[in-house]
């Protein structure tokens, strides 16, 4: 499912607009990165938990030179499916 397709689902269940409901999905993933960039979690019970995660240096292999070469540490988003999502 692409954004659009995400768009349409959410205007036929919530009975909105693709407008309307283009605002709501642009709000709450602006809403979200906002979040993610504060270091903060989003938990939506029943859904799922976005976190913040830091992955630490490590050392790594060039695929083309095959020489090692350092990973600097990074922020990843990461993401937990609460129990209604999870597949049975």
């Amino acid at each position: 499912m692409n954004k659009a397709e995400l768009i349409s689902a959410m205007a036929a269940e919530a009975g909105l607009t693709k407008a309307d409901s283009k605002k709501a999905l642009d709000a709450f993933v602006v809403s979200v990165t906002k979040a993610m960039k504060a270091g903060e979690k989003v938990s939506l019970v029943g859904f799922g938990t976005f976190a913040v995660a830091e992955r630490s240096a490590r050392m790594g292999i060039n695929p083309s030179t095959k020489k090692p070469i350092e990973i600097a540490a990074k922020k990843v988003v990461k993401f937990k499916p609460g129990a209604e999502l999870t597949a049975e």
